[in-house]
């Protein structure tokens, strides 16, 4: 003697509720799979060490000090030193017109 499909339902309905799971009679792709996995955002945040504070830090917490940043000075310098030789980075264009992109003619 063969069960009305609907009292079948009825029974993994409720089977769901005992245990925990979930209620899903046609079979759908609902990602609950994923939904269950253990979240990988702590994991992920503790394998990269913490940031330490840094000299644009400090200069931020205390305005009214005078500091030297030995590293940005350097770099600074190397940049006035390429720029005196004419290897530095070329001017930013203002307009569109300036730009080369639209100076060029087209082909056919």
């Amino acid at each position: 003697m063969a069960v009305p499909r609907s009292r079948v339902v009825d029974l993994m309905k409720v089977q769901c509720g005992i245990f925990g799971s979930i209620f899903n009679p046609t079979g759908e792709r609902l990602g609950n799979k994923v939904l269950r996995q253990r979240l990988r955002g702590p994991a992920l945040a503790a394998y990269y060490p913490r940031r330490v504070a840094t000299f644009k830090d400090l200069q931020k917490l205390y305005p009214g000090f005078e500091t030297y940043n030995d590293f940005e000075e350097d770099r600074l310098e190397h940049i006035l030193i390429a720029k005196s030789r004419g290897k530095g980075a070329p001017k930013k264009k203002k307009t569109a017109a300036e730009s080369k992109k639209f100076n060029t003619k087209k082909r056919k």
